[in-house]
């Protein structure tokens, strides 16, 4: 019988300090091909195996902001052997010289200890005990409601402490979230342990709502761990891939062609493998997302593709998995499985206008800013906020408190309203637009009109602005 993952991922995984002696013997060997193709570059990783490599290799590719479009790996016979093609983020090919040693550097090494000086230059990137030094790290479960991360910074507000970095993830009406704080008493992390309770019981009480059957979580972060690999355990530990009728009623009146399909077959006992398809609409960091459930999940994956589906913007993942413990799946987990992995999917595929803010940084910023989102129905469904130097540089993904679209297109918005539609280099390149008093019936009922209309002198103070994209 196949024991449910809860337990399994409900804590930070926390990578080995030393190679194993293998490793040391046999070190990763990188080849970087820029030859075979002529769009898209081949990045060949051979390595002795071990539970995890793949994810290893895959966020860290990843992580460096590269497109993975075709993967074929194989990993029988204790021997890892990957071949990405990957491109940057506008679909192109790595030519730069020092860009492609760096590439080589970093799947040589990996990230397997992350010391105190990659927490600092890279904090929400990582979570956990190496970063104690800089930061305290809250990690937060709980029901999705509009308002709710509104509710959480101003709580971190209030108690007199700045938000550094956050990542916050909704899907099927749960929440995910992990905050890089800082005490202003000490510009450190929390060491006053009465503080440190004090707001950690306001933020489960804003957690937990008035929701009575599911618990929320309010956890400082003990272990190390990926931010984005630790928010899929999160999410899986708090069971989100369990969505009740009136979510699936909503999801199939969507359209199916949104839902991915993940499929599940029967082990041919020869081979001793299940093998899982998965198709849906192609998208960056979607091989990390599936591959990261399947390793937290306890699978280790012996061969597998990942390529574009020729009839149009899909994805086809096939994986050729075990249990960690050899064995097969049982027909009672084929279909957790197929949910966890469709969740892992969904979960990044956040819907909404996303609005960019790069502004000074200070004290009560991220308060203000999602507040006026709550006072003018705008609910966050994802949040990625960060800061570099003294600058805040935070990205949402909008919609009304129903869910549903702001707007239809960037274009009408960038056109009705100027303020959002680019970055301005100053309040008075802002003010001074000659579209800024344009005005129309459709304007006058937007929300999106109704929250600049309120926060119009909150944004002139704002020294570098905002901008907009919609999300499909």
């Amino acid at each position: 019988m196949f024991s449910p993952p809860a337990a399994v991922v409900s804590w930070p995984y926390f990578d080995p300090e030393y190679e194993t002696l293998s490793s040391r013997i046999n070190p990763p060997r990188i080849i970087i091909d820029n030859d075979s193709h002529d769009d898209a570059t081949l990045v060949k990783v051979n390595s002795a195996n071990k539970h995890g490599i793949l994810l290893e290799v895959v966020q860290e590719l990843t992580d460096l902001d590269l497109n993975i479009s075709k993967a074929y790996i194989a990993s029988d016979g204790g021997w890892f052997m990957d071949v990405f093609h990957v491109t940057d983020q506008q679909g192109n090919k790595i030519r730069e010289a020092d860009v492609l040693e760096h590439i080589q550097k970093a799947l040589r090494t990996r990230k397997s200890k992350v010391s105190a000086e990659f927490s600092r230059c890279a904090a929400g990137k990582f979570v956990g005990a190496e970063s104690s030094t800089e930061h305290t790290v809250l990690e937060l479960t709980g029901k999705e409601r509009p308002g709710l991360l509104s509710e959480v910074f101003a709580v971190v507000t209030d108690m007199n402490c700045r938000v550094h970095a956050s990542e916050f993830w909704t899907h099927n009406k749960r929440v995910a979230c992990v905050v890089y704080i800082t005490d202003e008493d000490t510009s450190g992390p929390l060491t006053n342990v009465k503080k440190l309770e004090s707001i950690k019981q306001k933020l489960h009480l804003v957690m937990q709502g008035d929701d009575e059957r599911r618990n929320a979580t309010t956890t400082v972060a003990d272990g190390t761990t990926h931010t984005e690999r630790r928010l899929h355990q999160l999410m899986l530990a708090d069971e989100d891939y369990e969505a009740n009728d009136q979510l699936e009623k909503s999801k199939s009146m969507a359209g199916k062609e949104e839902k991915p399909t993940v499929t599940v077959q029967t082990p041919h006992h020869q081979r001793g493998y299940s093998v899982i398809n998965v198709r849906c609409k192609d998208r960056p960091k979607l091989l990390f997302d599936t591959v990261c459930t399947l390793t937290d999940m306890q699978f280790d994956v012996f061969h597998a593709t990942a390529t574009p589906d020729s009839s149009g913007p899909w994805a086809l993942q096939e994986f050729h998995i075990r249990q960690t413990d050899g064995r097969t799946l049982s027909p009672d987990a084929e279909e957790h499985v197929k949910k966890c992995l469709e969740a892992a999917i969904e979960r990044r595929s956040s819907k909404g206008l996303r609005l960019e803010l790069c502004t000074s940084d200070r004290v009560g910023l991220l308060s203000d800013v999602t507040q006026i989102f709550r006072e003018n129905g705008l609910s966050v469904t994802r949040a990625d906020v960060s800061t570099q130097g003294d600058k805040a540089m935070d990205v949402f993904y909008v919609t009304d408190a129903s869910g549903n679209p702001v707007d239809k297109t960037v274009e009408a918005i960038k056109r009705n309203y100027p303020i959002l539609g680019v970055k301005e280099s100053s309040p008075s390149s802002i003010s001074s637009s000659p579209e800024s008093s344009s005005s129309s019936n459709e304007q006058a009922t937007s929300p999106l009109n109704s929250f600049l209309k309120t926060s119009e002198s909150f944004f002139h103070g704002i020294t570098t602005g905002w901008k907009m994209s919609t999300v499909a």
